[in-house]
């Protein structure tokens, strides 16, 4: 789903001519191509194929090849990354926060840096895939891999999207009911997207350095020398 949905966005941010920030929160790099995975499931080839590596059919989707570059993405969450994926991801610049780097830096200095550079001019896409989540969290995903952000951590980077006011288009991807239990993960996955959407508890300021935006300097005033004062002696 993702390869056409951010193929579309990507075109219309050319039309707009707008810089395009994708956000990519999930388990797994996707960046596979046919040669370098072991499975051949094209499930864990979509921003390879974003970035031009792949079938014609996928690379093309939205009339250029390809649709976006590797310097538009941030990853986050990623855990699950193939031998060859890994060199490859390496090799074309990928900028990814793995979960030891959210282990180490925290969830706040993590969104912190995926977030830095947006500005006014800047159309932000996230692509949430629900596997992003810890499965003790969020059993309905047909692909669980242990190790992810919790509850609060996901909040926190939700929160934080929403306090830019950039976001201007989303998917989600992975909700699979029959793996869920009495519903959680949907549950799970509809209340972070309200966060997304800019539901708080509070009235708040946000607490982190909101990505800066550019503004024009004002032109400097003129100050008008002080009228001279002349004294006597007497």
């Amino acid at each position: 789903m993702s390869v056409g949905s951010i193929s579309a966005v990507a075109r219309h941010c050319r039309e707009q001519r707008r810089k395009l920030r994708v956000l990519w929160l999930d388990a797994h790099a996707d960046f596979n191509t046919s040669e370098l995975s072991p499975s051949g499931n094209v499930h864990g080839m979509p921003l390879a194929c974003l970035c031009g590596f792949g079938p014609p059919e996928l690379t093309g989707l939205g009339g250029v090849s390809p649709a976006i570059q590797p310097s538009w993405v941030r990853q986050v969450g990623i855990r699950s990354v193939d031998a060859g994926e890994k060199r490859f991801v390496h090799e074309q610049g990928l900028e990814v926060f793995d979960m030891r780097f959210v282990d180490e830096m925290g969830m706040r200095q993590t969104m912190e840096q995926a977030l830095a550079g947006l500005d006014s001019d800047t159309h932000l896409h996230v692509s949430f895939d629900v596997d992003f989540l810890d499965p003790d969290i969020a059993p309905g995903v047909g692909t669980q891999v242990p190790g992810g952000p919790t509850y609060r951590e996901a909040q926190l980077c939700m929160e934080m999207i929403a306090d830019t006011r950039r976001l201007a288009s989303l998917d989600v991807v992975e909700l699979n009911p029959a793996f869920d239990v009495h519903n959680r993960t949907a549950v799970l996955a509809v209340d972070l997207i309200e966060s997304l959407f800019g539901k708080s508890t509070l009235v708040r300021r946000p607490v982190w350095r909101r990505p800066a935006q550019v503004r024009t300097p004002a032109p400097a005033r003129r100050r008008e020398a002080a009228p001279a004062t002349i004294s006597s002696r007497t």
